[in-house]
């Protein structure tokens, strides 16, 4: 008989005798910080990549455009300018208004009679068109011809005044002054402007026009003088002032050619529309 293996005891160890398993090793490559902190909140998701190559595209787009908007100009010109100049037709004059020769001696028009040559007057002395002095009525200030300074020293701003007349080519400048009674004065200025050009007369009286009609205590837009397509006078409502008198003011503004027509009416007592009216319509008939 084959003798028995004898037993080998084996030895359990106890709980406390137990050694706990030995953690895993962690991979050097791995830093402390890529692990994530279970306790720490969630970390937001990193933001999308913007697409740089569709701006990229984008951009080469537009800048062709413009280099082909640019070279399609230039060419543009270029074949403009190497074409040859197209002629203009001839001017076409079948008939002039005017003879191509003199009229034979004798069948010359007759010239116009001084009374409606209103060029000649205009050439003319300008003191000789002023009004006369009413009857019973006083001389005052100016009588005949004014300096410039002497005209715009009546300006609020006299220096803007001077300044805007030697733009409008101021010529000459004839003016009457007269007073009636103790307080109603009358002033008539004939201003002349050069080259015989109605522009500088034309935008001297629309500018006072416009005061006249945007001053608060006018309150009128103006009635038209008979005789002219443009000329208006003006019949200001009473101003009162503690210390003082009444004050009542009128004035009209007209255009005649070259010549502006300005005429300044003060009193104390109140100003009739049908008396500066008369005044205006009887200056613009001597012209």
């Amino acid at each position: 008989m084959t003798p028995a293996t004898p037993a080998v005891p084996v030895t359990v160890p106890t709980a406390s005798e137990a050694k706990p398993e030995a953690p895993e090793a962690v991979p050097e490559a791995v830093s402390a910080a890529a692990v994530p902190d279970p306790t720490s909140d969630p970390q937001p998701e990193p933001a999308v990549r913007p697409r740089r190559r569709v701006l990229r595209t984008v951009g080469l787009i537009a800048v062709a455009a413009v280099l082909g908007l640019v070279g399609g100009t230039a060419v543009g010109y270029r074949i403009q300018a190497d074409r040859e100049p197209t002629p203009l037709p001839a001017l076409n004059q079948p008939g002039l208004a005017y003879p191509a020769k003199p009229l034979p001696k004798g069948e010359e028009p007759e010239p116009l009679p001084a009374a409606e040559d209103h060029q000649l007057k205009a050439e003319g002395d300008l003191r000789k068109l002023l009004l006369p002095r009413p009857a019973g009525a006083r001389a005052k200030g100016t009588d005949g011809w004014q300096s410039l300074s002497q005209y715009v020293d009546g300006y609020t701003r006299p220096d803007g005044a001077l300044e805007t007349q030697l733009d409008l080519g101021i010529r000459r400048i004839a003016t009457r002054e007269w007073r009636v009674g103790a307080y109603k004065t009358v002033e008539i200025n004939l201003v002349q402007y050069r080259s015989g050009s109605a522009i500088g007369a034309w935008e001297y009286v629309r500018d006072q026009q416009r005061i006249a009609m945007g001053e608060a205590h006018a309150g009128s837009l103006g009635e038209p003088v008979k005789g002219s397509p443009d000329g208006r006078y003006y019949v200001y409502p009473v101003k009162r002032e503690a210390g003082y008198m009444d004050s009542y003011l009128a004035r009209a503004y007209i255009q005649h050619g070259d010549i502006a027509i300005t005429i300044l009416m003060s009193d104390t007592r109140k100003i009739s529309g049908s008396e500066i009216r008369s005044l205006a319509e009887r200056q613009l008939g001597r012209l």
